[in-house]
């Protein structure tokens, strides 16, 4: 079986290459010339643990090829997966550009039926548009060429991905014909073995799943966030509440961890999405709207737990930042708090200097030089005025307290993943704030 992977991105990199991993012939087609080079050579764009060995192992092997040439990869190919960005434009709304590029490309150059899987998120409605700019080109050649469009959104967790491709909990598939279906299956038959299920399902349904999941995630995420800025007021520990409420079957423990907001290139994208869709068909996305304001305030949380311990008076003040990408395992910076903490500190005047365990070359190339890097975690806090601990690597867990406090200019962390123990922190001399304590060093210095 043949395929061809449209964008080599994070989705498209790691859906080809998975794909390739149980045999099938994979072409992974991206229009950027240095970055097919590289990964002809092996070098692997992103950050994805386990990702680089085993695309080198599948192209070893000849199942995983790079191109820059869509058109001679349609060649004996059965499927097309869309996976190219669809960015916000600045109302919110996915930018469907690439999507079309793609959709248009094929109808000019398709010579037999192929069929057309959408892997990018999009709107509801997206796979109808793609059948109509596929028609349309080939109506322009006079092509009587059948296809079938089908949408599968992907359910990827950065830093997991290759498990989650290859152990999914699901698989969601959208399609409109019996033969899209049977071809579906073949494609997804190594993954299903364990009795991983596939859900059938129209195009419109498969594509609102994708955004109705990413937006329960981030629902619950802010839920906790505004629940733990509440338990700081009223003496409560949101830690127990977490345990309290996560014990009950119909809640659970994930996603109701506190902390200082979520980001990447999935959640704010498209929770800003379905709320420009909702507009659209005249209907307002209240509790949605919420979840994305909580999320914008929470990003700042531990710039103000700083300006209030220091008295409103940050300039001059060198902040010591533990964590740069949005979440650990993977480089990603997109939508980071870290880039909004940064954004606060160095206007108040302060002085950041940074350490992430992979991120900083992307850091670099989004901040430049306007906070100083280091390779170690240590040498972030030499003269610091405070630590903040931004993104929960585990290398951060247990660290040596004792020479922090030798090095910093003042014990003082500011957690905002909740990953130490607060006792422990304060019997080893720290002044220690994190997110939703009923620490009373939360409300005053």
């Amino acid at each position: 079986m043949k395929i061809t992977v449209v964008g080599t991105g994070y989705v498209g990199l790691v859906t080809g290459t998975c794909f390739a991993e149980v045999g099938i012939d994979v072409t992974c087609v991206d229009i950027d010339k240095k970055k097919i080079k590289d990964l002809q050579h092996g070098i692997i764009p992103i950050y994805e643990p386990g990702l680089e060995a085993m695309v080198k192992r599948n192209v070893a092997k000849e199942r995983l090829h790079f191109s820059t040439d869509l058109i001679s990869s349609l060649q004996g190919c059965e499927v097309v997966f869309g996976a190219v960005g669809t960015p916000p434009d600045e109302d919110g709304s996915a930018d469907l550009q690439y999507v079309l590029d793609v959709a248009r490309e094929v109808g000019r150059n398709m010579d037999d039926y192929l069929l057309i899987v959408t892997k990018s998120t999009v709107p509801v409605g997206t796979a109808k548009i793609i059948r109509e700019a596929i028609q349309e080109e080939l109506d322009k050649r006079g092509a009587d060429i059948p296809f079938d469009v089908a949408s599968n959104p992907e359910f990827l967790k950065e830093g997991a991905a290759i498990d989650d491709f290859l152990k999914p909990d699901r698989i969601v598939i959208g399609l409109e014909s019996e033969r899209a279906e049977e071809i579906m299956r073949k494609l997804y038959k190594p993954f299903t073995l364990n009795g991983h299920p596939v859900i059938f399902m129209d195009t419109p349904s498969a594509e609102m799943t994708k955004y109705a999941a990413n937006a329960m995630l981030a629902t619950r995420i802010s839920f906790m966030n505004d629940i733990a800025n509440l338990c700081e007021r009223i003496g409560a520990d949101v830690q127990m509440v977490r345990k309290g409420i996560g014990s009950d079957p119909r809640i659970g423990p994930k996603f109701i961890y506190p902390g200082i907001g979520y980001g990447g290139s999935c959640f704010p994208k498209d929770v800003k999405a379905l709320i420009k869709t909702s507009e659209e068909y005249g209907y307002k996305l209240r509790v949605l709207q919420s979840v994305e304001d909580v999320n914008e305030d929470q990003k700042e949380i531990l710039f103000q737990k700083a300006f209030d311990y220091f008295d409103g008076n940050l300039e001059n003040k060198t902040i010591a930042m533990w964590g740069l990408s949005f979440k650990p395992q993977t480089d990603d910076m997109r939508e980071a708090p870290s880039l909004v903490l940064i954004n606060s500190f160095l206007k108040a005047g302060s002085r950041i200097q940074a350490y992430d365990p992979v991120a900083i070359k992307e850091a670099k190339r989004i901040l430049g030089d306007k906070i100083t890097y280091v390779t170690d975690p240590y040498e972030a806090l030499n003269n610091a005025d405070c630590l903040l601990l931004v993104t929960e690597w585990k290398e951060f867990r247990i660290p040596d307290f004792q020479q922090m406090k030798a090095l910093l200019k003042n014990p003082v962390i500011f957690d905002g993943r909740n990953i130490y123990e607060e006792k422990e922190l304060q019997d080893a001399g720290f002044e220690y704030f994190c997110i939703g304590s009923n620490n009373p060093q939360s409300f005053e210095k």
